[in-house]
């Protein structure tokens, strides 16, 4: 867990991407590739996440790949056969908690207040999803809750250029999560160099 951390922090943006059609995986990792953000968090929200997921890492071997929106421990063996890093869950489950720590796959569960804060930390887990961060206090939650426990979050859900730094600048946020610079109508439409612009935009505000 301690390796997955550090990269997450190096790269301090890990792009949240909701694929229709896993087509589309291949030529969107390599636009995070060639423009400065190697990662990628595929979310289970659509039925192409999976094939996706497996689609980068073959293409990708070094690509940082999550899988979000996991929500059972189906998605959970879907994500770990497809080959990604670790699991991304919106809100915490116990349950899938504790399956990610049986098969040793990182998981990274979301919590938006202190009792979930609590709860994960019982279940040995210090890194943690802030989500939904704008609509759960923000940054005035985030320091409220870093005064009281020692764990770092990746807020995620309403980070934008406008307020990416002020996260970013908390020493508990680990790295931030979002989707601006990966807009789903632009993977859509085969925009690569407008996609790729995007992305060099984000990795320049870091």
């Amino acid at each position: 867990m301690s390796d997955l951390i550090q990269r997450i922090q190096a790269l301090k943006l890990i792009p949240v991407i909701a694929l229709q059609d896993a087509e589309l995986a291949v030529p969107l990792a390599k636009a995070l590739v060639d423009n400065g953000l190697p990662a990628a968090e595929v979310t289970f929200r659509t039925p192409a996440a999976a094939e996706a997921i497996r689609r980068m890492r073959e293409a990708y071997p070094d690509l940082l790949i999550g899988a979000g929106t996991v929500l059972n421990a189906s998605q959970v063996d879907a994500a770990v056969a497809a080959g990604a890093d670790f699991i991304v869950s919106p809100g915490f489950n116990p349950t899938t908690v504790r399956y990610c720590q049986q098969k040793a796959i990182p998981i990274i569960p979301g919590v938006n207040n202190p009792s979930l804060v609590e709860q994960a930390m019982e279940l040995g887990l210090t890194q943690l999803k802030f989500f939904p961060a704008e609509q759960s206090g923000g940054i005035g939650m985030l320091k409220a809750l870093a005064a009281v426990y020692p764990v770092s979050f990746m807020p995620t859900g309403g980070i934008t250029p406008a307020n990416l730094a002020d996260y970013l600048a908390l020493p508990c946020v680990m790295a931030c999560g979002g989707t601006w610079m990966v807009p789903g109508q632009l993977i859509e439409a085969r925009q690569w160099e407008a996609l790729g612009q995007l992305i060099r935009d984000a990795v320049a505000q870091l």
